[in-house]
């Protein structure tokens, strides 16, 4: 018998429409045209103006020559310009690559000729970078330079300024929808530490949804102040240009994130929102005194990108800013998994909770399924807290695929899932606590051990700033676990001894680090992640 629901209702134009996040700003503008848009120093715009510089800049693009499918790329930093784009290179079907502001020139040349970037605005601080890595294109793009009132010095290198382009555009511009929500919308690339960097695809459909997520599991409300602390470029700011558009809210902007512009957005701007990096919460909490503000909103702040220690979420609400544990990577747009707080957690007291909220958590609305499996026969770990198996996630915020890399594609999405290459283990109640990456578990005599849980005991000790935990070579045991810590100020006479007895009495025998070595600062990626490859490289040199 034929299905009756599926007879004379076919798909039409009237119902049925490509998700895009473009629509958010379109009717951002339309519901709250005079609300601010963005903050940035001086610079105050609404949101009927920043619409209006979109669709000016959409036009001006496409009298340069871009056209769907071309690439631009932009090595900017959390300023206006960045977010602008983030709108107005999709409006005309092209698809923005956001590039890493910290990257050597070489890399950046090859993203620029493996993207193909038909355009690239560059700020005038990264100019000498830029300039050199133009040097080493197949094809040159146009250069487009962004000249940020708020950065004294740098220099031009381009064709004309963002706002000479934007001069060009026309006001009574009209969008482009896409075709279909599986067109490409960003590129961005994976920092990978051996060889060069995966272009990673994502779609319309993804960015829409995954924003959406973000938006309830993040408790955005309508007219949410958002601060800038997290790269835009960084999985496209995590979704987060097209979440808080969506719900009408303040952009706050920052080219960096120093403790005290930080705390003076929370005091002087009312923001109620940021993400950031584990480290970069480590900063706050450790910034001086004099750089720390009262602040009278209920602030909360979503970490991701590393695992952070318990220590840090309880000493970040006792500073009362309220931390949602999130998890992704690249591939997924960012965050993918959540951890959603649990109405009994709050009966717990402040170390046991946040050792709860530490983990990674369950999926985002935004995805589908997920699983901790044996990596080789996919088969599912027991929920015990204890069997290890690797992280797969599958949905609708997974990347397209990587660009001119079908092999990589494959590999990657394999059995119908994503591997993570992260490993962990599933609690008895569905929730997921990521112990290490495949390439950073530590074998230590045939025994596992999780650098993650012997930095979180590294950090519940109150002299400890920063610390890392990678293998060392050693002959007996194949490898062992070795600390690298930086000291709060004030702590210099610690000794490794300590180290090692505060950790003895907090973790197993075999798990406490055989080597321990101070150092005044520990590698980290522009995203705050620690490089731990760099300290590994350390070790063997």
């Amino acid at each position: 018998m034929e299905n009756m629901f599926e007879l004379g209702l076919d798909k039409a134009e009237a119902n049925y429409t490509p998700l895009t996040p473009l629509t958010f700003i379109q009717r951002t503008a339309l519901a709250h045209p005079s609300r601010t848009a963005v903050i940035h120093g001086d610079i105050r715009r609404s949101w009927a103006e920043t619409y209006q510089r979109c669709l000016k800049m959409a036009s001006a693009l496409r009298k340069l020559g871009v056209r769907k499918g071309d690439t631009v790329a932009a090595l900017l930093p959390n300023i206006p310009e960045m977010l602008e784009l983030h709108f107005a290179v999709p409006m005309i079907g092209a698809v923005l690559n956001a590039q890493n502001t910290r990257l050597d020139s070489k890399t950046m040349t090859f993203m620029l000729n493996h993207g193909r970037a038909k355009v690239f605005f560059t700020d005038t601080e990264y100019h000498d970078r830029s300039r050199e890595a133009l040097m080493g294109c197949d094809a040159k793009p146009i250069v487009i330079d962004v000249d940020d009132v708020n950065f004294d010095g740098g220099e031009r290198i381009g064709k004309m300024t963002y706002e000479g382009l934007l001069a060009t555009g026309d006001d009574g511009f009209v969008w482009d929808m896409p075709d279909d929500e599986w067109q490409a919308i960003a590129l961005n690339y994976t920092s990978g530490t051996t060889g060069n960097p995966k272009g990673v695809v994502y779609h319309h459909r993804g960015a829409h949804l995954n924003a959406l997520s973000n938006v309830i599991g993040f408790g955005l409300p309508s007219g949410a102040v958002y601060l800038w602390t997290l790269p835009m470029f960084h999985c496209n700011g995590w979704c987060y240009p097209w979440a808080v558009t969506a719900v009408a809210g303040t952009h706050v902007c920052l080219r960096a994130p120093q403790p005290q512009p930080v705390f003076d957005a929370l005091a002087r701007h009312g923001v109620t929102h940021f993400c950031a990096a584990p480290v970069v919460l480590n900063m706050l909490i450790n910034a001086p005194e004099e750089h720390k503000q009262a602040f009278t909103q209920q602030v909360t702040a979503a970490t991701g990108g590393a695992a952070p220690p318990a220590a840090t979420i309880e000493a970040m609400e006792s500073m009362g800013i309220k931390v949602v544990h999130l998890y992704g990577l690249t591939e997924t747009y960012g965050p993918s998994l959540i951890c959603e707080f649990q109405d009994e957690w709050h009966s717990l007291d402040g170390k046991n909770k946040a050792a709860k909220m530490a983990r990674q958590g369950i999926l985002s609305l935004s995805m589908t399924d997920m699983m901790v499996a044996d990596p080789g026969t996919l088969q599912p770990v027991a929920k015990d807290g204890m069997s290890i198996g690797e992280l797969f996630v599958r949905g609708n915020s997974v990347m397209k695929g990587y660009l001119n890399n079908p092999e990589e594609t494959a590999k990657s999405l394999k059995g119908g899932w994503f591997h993570t290459g992260d490993l962990g283990v599933w609690h008895p109640d569905g929730y997921v606590e990521i112990k290490d990456r495949s390439k950073d578990i530590i074998i230590s005599g045939g025994e596992n051990i999780s650098t993650l849980e012997v930095e979180s005991a590294l950090y519940d000790h109150p002299a400890v700033l920063e610390a890392a935990v990678v293998a060392a070579p050693d002959d007996h045991w194949g490898e062992i676990p070795c600390a690298f810590i930086t000291l709060k100020a004030g702590h210099d006479d610690l000794t490794a001894d300590d180290i090692v007895a505060h950790c003895r009495a907090n973790l197993a025998g075999f798990k406490v680090p055989k080597k321990i070595i101070f150092a005044d600062e520990l590698p980290k990626t522009s995203t705050g992640k620690l490089q731990k490859h760099v300290l590994r490289g350390q070790l063997t040199a």
